[in-house]
């Protein structure tokens, strides 16, 4: 491609398959990545936090977030089947994410998870919301609103949680666990994948970028309600 920025908007899977095998591969990786990682953060947090929700409105509302994870591991996965990509490649029990090894044990874990974790998966959606692969593009913007949703719930019970001593205390235990596992969520610096996802047009920017706008965001967040980020947030 001799340097230049690719252009093109691939609209089908029938258009993919006449792609190149790089660019193929570059968007199996991102679909069985949403697809693994979203069903395991339905089972890892959001069905444990149903049953550590404080009262039947919480409940409600942790009922819905686990209903929009699963979901949006019904999409991506519906569109993996439709790249003939193996299932076996879509097991969540082997291949997800290091920070679904925490696990939940409090509602304020939860909160935080819902707070920071959402916030990353807000950035990530969202540089999907140009992907050159339409089909791709499409789901990230579908899926967009329930991504913010869930990241707005958990700035507004963060604030709830944050009114009591106890409280705050639990959530910056929270943080302080979960932000260094945030900062690798976003993937080594000299990425080979995430240069050859720029290269097609799947992604825009570099993970260092991606990183330094979320270590912004959540900045001002915690900031907000008064804690602290633990000193890797300085990077």
């Amino acid at each position: 491609m001799s340097g230049e920025a690719f252009t093109k908007v691939v609209k089908s899977a029938r258009e993919l398959a006449k792609m190149p095998t790089e660019y193929q591969e570059a968007v199996a990786k991102i679909v069985i990545s949403h697809a693994v990682n979203e069903i395991a953060g339905a089972e890892t947090f959001d069905e444990p936090a149903i049953r550590l929700a404080p009262t039947p409105y919480h409940k409600w509302l942790a009922c819905r977030i686990a209903m929009e994870e699963y979901g949006h591991h019904v999409r991506f996965a519906r569109m993996a089947a439709e790249l003939g990509i193996d299932p076996s490649r879509l097991d969540h029990r082997t291949k997800h994410l290091t920070v679904f090894d925490l696990g939940l044990r409090t509602w304020p874990e939860f909160v935080v998870n819902k707070a920071i974790g959402d916030l990353g998966e807000v950035v990530m959606v969202e540089e999907l919301a140009h992907c050159s692969y339409l089909p791709l593009r499409q789901l990230a913007l579908k899926t967009m609103p329930e991504e913010k949703f869930h990241a707005g719930f958990g700035r507004d019970e963060l604030r709830e949680v944050c009114r009591t001593p106890e409280g705050r205390a639990d959530a910056q235990r929270a943080i302080e666990d979960l932000f260094p596992l945030m900062l690798q969520f976003f993937g080594s610096s000299s990425s080979r994948n995430n240069a050859i996802f720029r290269k097609w047009g799947i992604k825009r920017r570099t993970n260092d970028e991606m990183r330094a706008d979320y270590v912004e965001r959540v900045g001002r967040l915690v900031a907000e309600v008064g804690l602290r980020l633990p000193p890797s947030g300085a990077r």
